[in-house]
């Protein structure tokens, strides 16, 4: 009777531990920099400043089933030719993905992760630039499946036109 409890136990334990598991272990700023190259005389400008913001994602397998998924911010503001701010910004989150198939695993990292950790990095870099005096900027939302589908039709026509190099880390603006 033990041994039947026993065997039943472990069968449980066996279909637990393969089945899907998703989830972030951890969410942390990875990299910040604020650049203000022509303070203060920049402050006495009365144009409003163009904007220039570009999005970097990426991934990294740390271990079998541990992944590093980040999204990279540049914010650059000018008035004329003159930089008023630059500020970059990493969010980086550790991941769990384990017991899921391996086509899948590419949609989470480029997608479901970035879109998870891309708050915080919104969050730090207003924070950032509201520091400085100056009026923040809010980063509009990201449609990360979009440009996850992007950078795959990118990767499909190098390949086609004989390209071997492929941006694993796409940019919008």
């Amino acid at each position: 009777m033990a041994e039947e409890q026993n065997t039943q136990n472990q069968d449980a334990a066996a279909q637990q531990s393969q089945q899907p598991s998703f989830g972030m272990q951890r969410c942390y700023l990875k990299d910040l920099s604020l650049e203000m190259p022509n303070a203060p005389h920049i402050f006495l400008e009365q144009e409003q400043p163009a904007v220039d913001i570009s999005l970097n994602i990426g991934a990294e397998r740390l271990a079998e089933t541990i992944f590093e998924a980040t999204v990279r911010a540049t914010i650059t503001t000018k008035i004329n030719d003159k930089v008023l701010y630059l500020v970059e910004g990493t969010q980086a989150g550790i991941f769990e993905i384990a017991n899921i198939p391996e086509d899948q695993v590419d949609p989470l990292l480029g997608i479901v992760c970035p879109s998870m950790i891309f708050p915080y990095l919104r969050a730090n870099l207003a924070d950032a630039i509201n520091r400085t005096g100056l009026p923040s900027i809010h980063m509009a939302e990201v449609n990360f499946q979009a440009l996850y589908e992007q950078r795959l039709q990118e990767a499909a026509q190098s390949a086609a036109n004989g390209d071997t190099a492929t941006d694993d880390n796409p940019t919008i603006n």
